[in-house]
């Protein structure tokens, strides 16, 4: 069983490494003028096939084949770099004495939470445009106006809530 899990972990490591320097390489400009003379020299071939179908299938071929398999590539290198930038991030919010933790996951929330608290947060930018230097949120508060739970600052449910 132990062998299993390493072979899988070698195969991961092993596309991981491929997939990090094809992008690499083909994010490079020098892939891009490779690309283009090749484009150039399907081009110029026109002519000599008569722009046959033959010819036609070749170009489009080609470029699905490798259009497919790129999106692969490109899809697991997006997929390490915005974790990695989850977790700088996440580390920063924990590092930071007055973020508010349970931030860190906000990946986790779906869109009708993420849309209440970026409008929380656009509150909290025009709120803080229109303060005085010095003065501070109280944070309770903007829990939870966020979490839209309805509980105070002292924790206590709002009276429509004890009544219903």
């Amino acid at each position: 069983m132990v062998e299993e899990k390493n072979c899988r972990v070698g195969s991961r490591e092993w596309f991981r490494r491929f997939s990090c320097g094809v992008a690499d390489c083909v994010g490079a400009s020098w892939a891009f003028g490779i690309a283009l003379v090749l484009i150039g020299i399907w081009a110029v071939t026109g002519p000599v096939f008569h722009f046959s179908d033959t010819w036609q299938l070749v170009i489009n071929t080609a470029t699905t084949i490798i259009t497919f398999l790129m999106v692969f590539l490109i899809q697991n290198t997006q997929n390490r770099d915005a974790k990695a930038i989850h977790l700088k991030l996440d580390e920063l919010i924990r590092s930071t004495k007055k973020a508010r933790n349970w931030l860190v996951n906000l990946e986790n929330l779906n869109d009708d939470e993420l849309t209440r608290l970026q409008k929380e947060f656009e509150r909290l930018q025009k709120r803080s445009q229109l303060k005085a230097p010095g003065e501070q949120d109280n944070v309770e508060d903007q829990l939870a106006a966020i979490r839209g739970n309805g509980e105070k600052k002292n924790g206590h449910k709002k009276e429509a809530e004890k009544r219903g």
